[in-house]
């Protein structure tokens, strides 16, 4: 797999975890115990810790490969993706940590800030790293 093929599947796994949050925070469960295989929100938060860590070292590897110049012309960017990677890393943790999981407490961890800043991060990251297609 690419680097490229790895960020792609990183930004993949954090949007569709946002995305499945945003329904479980409407199902007004008490407690994620119980839940389905592939209905579980702990599943998905996995998925979204498992992608974001490391992220940022995946993200300068991809912009370096487009050019050697990238990472340091968005230096500022990158760093503010890596400050919120950081803390929307640290609250998902949080909640793993809990003994239940309720639609209320995923219902304020997508309503985190830093959370949200990511998400926004990632659509410019992902548009912004994407191979220039040669005009033919």
């Amino acid at each position: 797999m690419t680097t490229s093929d790895d960020l792609r599947e990183r930004i993949e796994a954090i949007e569709t975890g946002y995305e499945f949050m945003l329904a479980y925070a409407a199902q007004g469960r008490q407690s994620d115990k119980g839940a389905a295989a592939g209905r579980n929100v702990r599943e998905y938060l996995d998925r979204m810790v498992a992608s974001l860590d490391g992220l940022p070292g995946v993200i300068d590897a991809v912009a370096k490969g487009l050019d050697p110049e990238l990472p340091k012309k968005g230096a500022a960017f990158f760093a503010a993706v890596d400050a919120d990677a950081r803390v929307a890393l640290a609250a998902i943790r949080l909640v793993l940590a809990r003994e239940d999981i309720s639609s209320q407490l995923v219902d304020n961890l997508n309503a985190s800030i830093h959370l949200r800043a990511l998400l926004t991060d990632l659509f410019v990251v992902d548009e912004v790293l994407k191979p220039v297609k040669a005009h033919t």
